[in-house]
């Protein structure tokens, strides 16, 4: 009954809003909100020219179902891979190129109007829409993309997308809530000072949300209004053998530590997670930056907290033919391999195979996106480029042939103690590799033959993979 009230809450809510802003849009009667500078945004009609100079904007923009209207974004805003196709503005260069574009609106976040104040200035003395926007707790988030949404005339976007991203947040919850005992976490957010987060910051919150307890609960923030908190090695090593994973968020506005150099730090071998090797790193873009991602970097804490059950893979041991959309979403989750999502950093580098987000038939969207990326970004599978488009074909079935190769790339294989002879080894595209996994019996043969055009099922692949487990 209180999913049904709600639903119906939310339908109501969702038509009151559209109808209110078409009501008075088609009457003249302007639209108006507050912004976070305190500025009373009055709007004739939805802004149809929009310049954006922070990512988070950027990505919240796109999420909304706007792309024509984007006319540009910020320097280093790369997600979705869409936004690397927009113009680049810089509100540290020239405020002219941004007034050149006659855009109906720039938005922005409070730090670049403290930072910059002549350059926001110069806009408004050219006429130009200023609007500042930033959420600065997981409890304003809501309001924020709100606001975004009356700006643009996408209301009922948002309140679609809000529904699903609180529902989301609430079925991790759930599940994680069953767990017991839970993990004990360090969040580092930065290395230098080896500060943490509050524990009231999207960071604090996604952690609860995945179920972990959070050693520095009781950190204090560096100043009013900050996230970051000051925690410092004495009171890490305090808690050394309670520290069950040790998560460091890496990024251009965080710099936490790599795995690399938090196990070698002085005295943190003593740490319960460094012994144990639960040292993880994260993209800040994933849990701290304000956007609809921010789901999916609850369920990436989730995973690493509780591997075992967040990568479960008996839900694919059914009869059905695996696609190698589902492929590659069993090859990261059996190697519990983290996500992967890029910085600005990853695109100023030329890429001689993949480049992120450049499958014409995968968009983010597809419910396997962030999977295929990381299996073709880790090199355990591949796409097909012809003539200068690639293509992944995600629905697809996988062949033994195909499924022989990914499992070569989720191991090393020592030398075998025994040679089996396979009298369809020819017809195989990479013969030598079947060899290997025939050879240590983590594939087979029947009656002397590989079969590497037949489909695999999803219970031949959790079969096999659990024998490439065992293998010594």
């Amino acid at each position: 009954m209180n999913k049904i009230l709600t639903t119906l809450i939310l339908i109501v809510s969702i038509c009151f809003l559209s109808l209110t802003l078409f009501v008075s849009m088609c009457q003249g009667e302007p639209v108006t909100f507050v912004d976070d500078s305190g500025q009373e945004i009055v709007l004739h009609e939805p802004a149809q020219r929009v310049i954006s100079l922070y990512s988070a904007h950027t990505e919240n923009l796109f999420a909304l179902g706007l792309d024509p209207e984007i006319i540009g974004v910020g320097r280093v805003d790369i997600y979705p891979p869409k936004a690397l196709e927009k113009p680049k503005y810089d509100w540290k260069s020239d405020p002219e190129k941004v007034i050149a574009a006659e855009p109906d609106a720039v938005i922005i976040r409070p730090f670049i109007k403290r930072s910059r104040p002549n350059f926001i200035a110069a806009l408004e003395r050219a006429g130009l829409r200023v609007v500042t926007l930033y959420p600065d707790s997981f409890e304003e988030f809501g309001p924020y993309i709100r606001k975004l949404a009356l700006l643009t005339g996408k209301t009922e976007q948002a309140e679609n997308l809000l529904q699903t991203f609180y529902q989301e947040i609430q079925d991790i919850q759930k599940l994680t809530a069953q767990i017991a005992p839970k993990v004990h976490v360090y969040f580092e957010s930065v290395e230098k000072g080896y500060k943490t987060v509050t524990p009231d910051s999207m960071p604090g919150r996604a952690i609860e949300a995945a179920g972990g307890l959070n050693i520095a609960k009781d950190a204090e923030p560096v100043r009013k209004g900050s996230s970051i908190a000051a925690y410092g090695v004495e009171r890490i090593l305090e808690h050394a053998d309670e520290i069950d994973v040790f998560v460091s968020q890496r990024g251009a506005m965080h710099a936490g530590g790599s795995v690399h150099s938090i196990s070698v730090r002085p005295g943190f071998y003593a740490i319960k997670a460094v012994k144990n090797e639960k040292i993880y790193v994260i993209n800040e873009k994933l849990i701290s930056s304000p956007t609809f991602r921010y789901i999916k970097g609850i369920r990436e804490l989730a995973r690493m907290f509780y591997p075992e059950m967040m990568d479960d893979l008996s839900r694919f041991s059914t009869d059905n033919t695996v696609t190698r959309g589902e492929m590659a979403e069993i090859a990261v989750r059996f190697k519990h391999k983290p996500i992967f999502a890029p910085t600005s950093r990853y695109y100023r580098k030329k890429h001689k195979g993949h480049t992120y987000g450049t499958f014409v038939d995968v968009d983010i969207q597809h419910p396997a996106f962030d999977f295929i990326e990381t299996a073709v970004t880790s090199g355990y599978m591949a796409g097909e480029k012809k003539e200068g488009k690639e293509r992944f074909y995600p629905d697809r079935p996988v062949t033994r042939d195909e499924l022989a190769k990914v499992l070569f790339m989720l191991r090393d294989f020592g030398k075998a103690d025994r040679t089996v002879e396979i009298k369809d080894l020819e017809q195989t595209s990479k013969p030598r590799i079947v060899q290997i996994l025939v050879n240590h019996g983590v594939m087979s043969c029947q009656d002397g033959y590989f079969y590497p055009e037949k489909a695999v099922s999803g219970k031949e692949v959790v079969e096999i993979l659990q024998r490439l487990h065992n293998l010594t």
